[in-house]
C-alpha cells in the first residue's frame, strides 16, 4: 500500500481523460483523483425527490436542474466534483479546460451520508464558496428531516438557515420552495425519518 506522500499527482487534463474512459465518477483536487463512493437507496431517493421537485417548479423559467451526472469545477481551487443536484440559471458556462464541466452553478445540493457529511459541510463548502455565481448551498440530511441552506448575502457573506419537520425551505436565488415533508414522504425509503 502506498503512503500518502507517495501518491501520484495528475494534471487536470489527465483527470479529464481518465473520467472519459470510465463509467465510475471521480473527484479531482490538488492533483489527486479520488473515487466517489456509491450512495445508499435512501440517499438516491432523497436526491431524486429534490431534483423532481425543483425541476417541476423551474420548468419554463431561466433555471435548469441537473442530476449528479453534471461535473462542476471550481476554477479558483481546481476542485472538480459531482454534486447530487445542481441548478444553473441562464446559459451553462463550460470550463475552458473541460467542455463537460460547468463553472456557473446558482444552487448546489448535497445529500449527506455518514461518510461525507463532515466533508460536504466543511472542506467541500470551502471550495464551493469560491464559485462567483453560487448563491445557495443546500445540505439535505439522510438521518433526520432537516435541510440546511447556506446563502450568500449581498455583502458576499454566508448566512445559514435550517428547516426541520413541517417546514419549507425557500430558495430565494431561484424562486423555488422545498417542503421537507414532501421530500421525505416522496419515497417509502425515507418515510421513517
Amino acid at each position: 500500500m502506498r503512503r500518502a506522500a507517495e501518491r501520484a499527482r495528475y494534471t487536470y487534463d489527465e483527470y479529464r481523460r481518465f473520467e472519459e474512459a470510465t463509467d465510475a465518477k471521480h473527484e479531482y483536487i490538488d492533483g489527486e483523483i479520488l473515487a466517489l463512493a456509491g450512495g445508499t437507496p435512501e440517499h438516491a431517493a432523497l436526491a431524486a425527490a429534490v431534483i423532481a421537485e425543483l425541476s417541476r417548479q423551474l420548468v419554463g423559467g431561466p433555471c435548469t436542474t441537473f442530476t449528479s451526472d453534471l461535473r462542476v469545477r471550481v476554477r479558483a481551487t481546481g476542485l472538480a466534483t459531482y454534486p447530487d443536484a445542481t441548478v444553473i440559471c441562464g446559459d451553462l458556462e463550460r470550463d475552458p479546460e473541460d467542455p463537460n464541466a460547468a463553472v456557473n452553478p446558482t444552487v448546489l445540493i448535497e445529500v449527506l451520508s455518514d461518510s461525507t457529511a463532515a466533508y460536504d459541510a466543511g472542506e467541500k463548502f470551502a471550495h464551493y464558496r469560491q464559485i462567483p455565481h453560487l448563491r445557495e448551498y443546500v445540505l439535505v440530511s439522510h438521518q433526520e428531516r432537516r435541510i440546511e441552506v447556506r446563502r450568500r448575502d449581498p455583502g458576499d457573506a454566508w448566512q445559514t438557515l435550517q428547516v426541520t419537520r413541517g417546514g419549507t425551505l425557500h430558495l430565494a436565488s431561484i424562486g423555488a420552495d422545498l417542503s421537507l415533508d414532501t421530500l421525505y414522504d416522496r419515497s417509502p425509503l425515507t418515510r421513517p425519518l
